[in-house]
């Protein structure tokens, strides 16, 4: 799955820092808090723990993080962290430096604030029978960014910098419900990226998606995919889109550029060949599509792998 990472700070000046370790910087809000943290030295077992609910995005470095009953993983750019009031978290900086700080963001969001927006969501914008509710799901606390959830904590942040008076806090609450549900969607995707076959048998919306993967290379219909999911296709185009924060069209072009890219990385596979062994009918279709989701061409790309791999 691709990262989007989130913008990070200018570097601290040495002679504005309280600590070398997890130095913090403070804007507090009604609803909620963001937190910027540096740390310029190399530092292990450090804890940190929050009153609140956090979300914490990596912007600069390397950390390697423990939570309780969990193994040990890298965090690293790109990626966010969602904790429960009171975890600690115990935290190892292996390449943190005074040239090189590392760099991560902690937004700490009220109960209340969480409550009002899980409320309006199942109020406004149920889920279909079977597809559970909405809800923060802390056993998928390491995640990959999506572009969406990026860009509304891009916005948390320059909001808190740059607006002025009284509109500055209507504004952050604004944003922070849609990253919520930013959140939220970008759980689902995980969920369903990683559980589909098991979830299959209980859950419409993960038979929906196995039947798009195992006919990825064949045309798709909406209309049999909506089938799958027991929904008209006009419904399930409006549920999967509010649950997975992108439309079902969307989710197959990246489904057949993901088999697309699996297939470039064999030397011996053309563009050509790749382009109708991954669903593509149109070969221009596929380089230009291609070009867009990923940031190059399908032969510059094949290209640079293969460079890197060897």
């Amino acid at each position: 799955m691709e990262k989007y990472t989130i913008s990070s700070s200018p570097t601290r000046k040495k002679s504005s820092l309280t600590t070398l370790i997890e130095n913090k910087s403070a804007y507090t809000f009604d609803r909620c808090e963001l937190n910027f943290f540096e740390t310029h030295q190399y530092a292990e077992n450090v804890s940190l723990a929050f009153d609140s609910f956090a979300l914490t995005s990596m912007l600069k470095g390397k950390k390697v993080m423990t939570l309780p009953h969990q193994p040990s993983f890298d965090y690293l750019p790109g990626e966010s962290v969602i904790l429960p009031p009171g975890e600690v978290m115990n935290i190892n900086f292996p390449e943190a430096r005074l040239d090189n700080p590392t760099q991560c963001l902690a937004l700490t969001i009220s109960d209340e604030m969480i409550k009002k927006t899980l409320d309006k969501l199942c109020e406004y914008f149920p889920k279909a029978d079977t597809w559970g509710q909405w809800q923060i799901d802390y056993s998928s606390f390491h995640l990959t960014n999506t572009q969406e959830l990026a860009d509304t904590i891009n916005r948390i942040v320059s909001i808190t910098k740059k607006e002025k008076g009284k509109i500055k806090e209507m504004m952050i609450e604004l944003t922070l419900q849609e990253m919520l549900v930013r959140l939220m969607q970008t759980q689902a995707r995980m969920l369903f990226e990683y559980s589909y076959k098991q979830l299959s048998s209980s859950n419409s919306l993960a038979a929906a998606i196995e039947y798009i993967k195992l006919n990825l290379r064949d045309k798709i219909k909406l209309d049999q995919v909506a089938k799958k999911a027991c929904m008209s296709r006009a419904s399930f185009f409006k549920k999967f889109k509010e649950t997975m924060g992108e439309t079902p069209n969307h989710f197959i072009l990246k489904e057949r550029i993901k088999l697309a890219k699996a297939a470039l990385k064999n030397s011996n596979k053309n563009i050509t060949e790749v382009c109708y062994a991954s669903g593509f009918e149109n070969l221009s279709h596929f380089i230009r599509t291609f070009k867009q989701e990923v940031g190059s061409s399908p032969k510059h790309w094949q290209m640079s792998t293969l460079s890197a791999s060897s």
